[in-house]
């Protein structure tokens, strides 16, 4: 098969759909890789490296598309990508498109089959290409958390924490999946005060577990949130439904309640964010401040941290990706139920019932979409 991958974007976006080591793979397999001159520059690779793999460099993204078969990427196509998409061809990259109306309606009319790393499971009920880059997010979530509470960004002028005789930060994490879990971590790591709020009961005590008393873990009630937030000086956004937007668990009533200066990371802005005061964001221009409040809503925080978000994403993806060259789209996604979880959009018809309901749109079962 023919593997195109083409040059990120989105706005500050430096990751690649494939790192050298996945091209020497896919060749390895007697399949032919595609890649758009400069695509691994962001993450300090260069053309010739992916050309000594046997892959064949071409200069512009309208080639790439043209030709591949299969196109592998990272963030959603943007409105010019999906002009370029043709019906017959598989795209497989993030999607998240619960909060991609006009995205969707142009990937319904390419007739292009989509499937999405956000929404492929696992046997054990996990996002296993979610958790690479849930995982970075969650890390990063306090680390610009920590800056934005100093005064330059419109902060409160907080060391996270603290110092001896001053009170370390409050910091409260909606949601204890990757995102909380690695952001409860570093939050610990850098001796901030820290509260995750979780609706599931076994989850809550496995926290309980890993982190014993530094860590101090609530059952999720309006009553909770209200508490907890309006006391914080750092929120993180952390919730998932996979394929679905985001639940809004802080209102803009609730924010107002927060004390000016203080910090709010929405890392589920890629599903329309958590809070009702978020808009997404952008690396070049991260933050903006509502009701006292400064927000960080950017929707690839791992593109800052380029090279290692690419190879973790890389380490998850491959298997799929040489699933898919090598058995051919229908097959893969007949012969494994965690990959079909996967399909978004199949040759007009929304395949995913999560992703239909938050756009109000019919759906297609995916099993009935590529049966035969």
């Amino acid at each position: 098969m023919l593997i195109g991958v083409p040059k990120e974007i989105k706005t500050h976006e430096y990751r690649v759909g494939l790192v050298p080591a996945s091209v020497r793979e896919l060749v390895h397999h007697g399949h032919s890789v595609l890649v758009q001159s400069g695509a691994g520059e962001g993450i300090g690779v260069g053309d010739e490296a992916y050309r000594g793999l046997g892959a064949e460099v071409v200069a512009s993204a309208a080639e790439v598309f043209s030709r591949a078969d299969l196109i592998v990427k990272v963030k959603e196509p943007q409105l010019g990508e999906c002009a370029l998409l043709r019906e017959g061809q598989v795209l497989f990259t993030y999607l998240h498109l619960a909060a991609e109306p006009e995205i969707t309606r142009r990937l319904l009319a390419s007739g292009v089959t989509a499937i999405a790393y956000e929404t492929v499971t696992d046997r054990r009920g996990g996002l296993p290409l979610l958790a690479p880059m849930s995982e970075v997010a969650g890390r990063m979530a306090v680390q610009v958390g920590a800056h934005c509470l100093e005064k330059e960004p419109g902060g409160a002028g907080i060391l996270l924490g603290g110092v001896p005789g001053v009170a370390a930060a409050s910091v409260v994490i909606l949601g204890g999946g990757v995102v909380g879990t690695n952001a409860a971590r570093v939050a610990m790591g850098m001796e901030a005060k820290v509260v995750v709020i979780d609706k599931s009961l076994p989850r809550l005590y496995e926290l309980d577990l890993q982190f014993g008393a530094k860590l101090t873990t609530i059952y999720a009630t309006v009553d909770a949130i209200e508490t907890y937030v309006a006391e914080a000086d750092l929120v993180v956004g952390a919730v998932l439904v996979p394929g679905a937007a985001a639940p809004r668990l802080v209102s803009r009533k609730l924010v107002k309640r927060m004390r000016r200066g203080s910090v709010m990371v929405d890392v589920s802005i890629d599903q329309g964010g958590c809070f009702e005061t978020s808009r997404p964001t952008t690396h070049a221009n991260p933050t903006y401040v509502e009701e006292g409040v400064v927000h960080y809503c950017v929707t690839n925080m791992p593109g800052a941290v380029a090279r290692t978000s690419a190879f973790a994403l890389n380490n998850a993806t491959l298997p799929f990706v040489l699933a898919l060259a090598g058995k051919g789209f229908p097959r893969a996604l007949r012969e494994d139920p965690h990959l079909l979880a996967g399909l978004n959009v199949h040759r007009g018809d929304v395949t995913h019932a999560a992703v239909a309901a938050a756009l109000g749109l019919s759906h297609r079962e995916a099993a009935a979409a590529v049966a035969g």
